[in-house]
Order: structure tokens, then sequence, then C-alpha cells
């Protein structure tokens, strides 16, 4: 009877051990997916564009300083992470996106896009060197930071191509 439990506790932590690396690899595509969506929209447009308005006082290059600016946040969290530990990292985002707009609307247009595309690829470049038990680790404490960086950056990209009129990929 004990060894049948051992056996069906084994079968568990197997399935969820593969389940979970299923996730991340689906996670890793879904990031290379959007920071190649990233990449064609950045190179697709003109000077003007980057510096067309956005809702609530951002530019579209802006908007892409923002994506650098959360793309690196996560990035320096996972590397101090993977030095120190898990710890809290609590954050007011509506606060930090106010505070971040002022900065963001300073960055030189051309300079934000290329931002943008440079933080994506660090972060889901270590996202993917990330062993299995760091991702958990992550997923289950690292509260403010998600390694599905794709759901933030498609959410942007395709509020830039509506209000642009763009159709990409």
């Amino acid at each position: 009877m004990q060894h049948t439990r051992k056996a069906r506790f084994r079968w568990h932590e197997w399935h969820a051990k593969r389940q979970s690396m299923t996730q991340t690899h689906a996670c890793i595509s879904d990031n290379q997916t959007e920071r190649e969506h990233l990449t064609r929209l950045v190179n697709q447009l003109s000077d003007e564009q980057l510096t067309h308005p956005m809702p609530a006082g951002w530019t579209v290059a802006a908007v892409l300083a923002h994506l650098a600016f959360w793309d690196q946040r996560a990035l320096v969290l996972l590397e101090k992470w993977d030095r120190e530990g898990i710890g809290p990292s609590p954050i007011d985002t509506d606060l930090v996106n106010e505070v971040m707009r002022t900065l963001c609307l300073a960055i030189p247009p051309r300079q934000a896009a290329q931002l943008a595309i440079d933080c994506a690829a660090r972060v889901d470049h270590t996202i993917e060197r990330l062993s299995p038990q760091m991702v958990a680790n992550v997923e289950q404490r690292g509260g403010t930071v998600h390694l599905k960086r794709a759901d933030h950056r498609r959410t942007h990209l395709g509020e830039i191509e509506r209000l642009l009129g763009l159709r990409t990929g």
C-alpha cells in the first residue's frame, strides 16, 4: 500500500513538472513571437510615426520606452533573485507609469524604439535560461514579475497598430 502511494506521488510530481515545462516552453515561444512582432513593427515605423500621439499624453515612442522599462525591471529582478533568492518587490504600477511618462517622452524616439527591442531580447534570453526550479519559484513567489512578457507587448503593439492603421505579420 505504501509503495502505491509513493508511485502515485511520483507520477503526480512527474506530471506537474512536465506540465510546468510545457507551459514554460509556450511562454518562451510567445515571448519570442511578440519580440519578433516588436522588431518588425519598430523597423517599419517612420520617425514621424514614432512621435504620433497616443492616449493619456503618451507617444508611440514613449509607449515603446514603457515596454522597455517593464522588461528591464523584470530582467533586473530575475538577476537579483538568481543571486539572492526571491524576495518581495511591491510596486504601484499606476503610479510608476504616471511618473515614467515624462521620462519616456524625453527619450529620443528612435532610441526609445531600439531600447524596447534590446530590453525585450535581454529579458527573453534570461527567461530562456532559467532553471525549472527558478521558473517555479518566480511563478509562485515572484508576484510582480511575469515571465510571459508577450502579453504586455501584445497589448501595446496592438494599440500602436490600431492607432496608426497598421497590420503586421
